[in-house]
Order: structure tokens, then sequence, then C-alpha cells
């Protein structure tokens, strides 16, 4: 049970980062997408969805090895 809400509370912010590197993709090959009215919005989006996004997982896993006292010294 633990794994499937550890799981389900990863894939949002993964799913929100891979659309932020679609989007940021999108804008280099010059594709405008609908709710974004100009490119370098888009690309802004995309770079804060992204950032984001691999952010939250880093710090779950940060925290969960923090618990487990599997981390460096420095990061204790």
């Amino acid at each position: 049970m633990r794994r499937l809400v550890a799981f389900s509370i990863l894939f949002l912010p993964g799913a929100l980062a891979a659309y932020g590197i679609k989007i940021m993709r999108d804008m280099l090959f010059g594709i405008s997408q609908p709710p974004y009215p100009n490119l370098w919005m888009q690309f802004l989006a995309g770079f804060i969805l992204c950032i984001g996004g691999i952010g939250f997982v880093a710090g779950f896993v940060l925290h969960r090895d923090r618990k487990k006292e599997k981390v460096q010294n420095r990061f204790k």
C-alpha cells in the first residue's frame, strides 16, 4: 500500500515535468500550443513545470533517504 501511495504522489509531478519538456521542445520547433499566446511564454511555462516537477521528485527522494539514513553527512 505504501508503494502505491508513493507512486501516486510522484506520478503527477513527473507528468507535469514531462509536459513541461514537451512544450519547451515544441517552442524550439516553432509549434505554438493553444493556451499560450507567445512562444516565449510557452517556453517559460514549460521551464517552470519542468524544474518544479524534477525538484519535487528530487526532494521526495532526498527526504526518504534522510529518513533511512542513506545520505552523506553534508545532506543531513
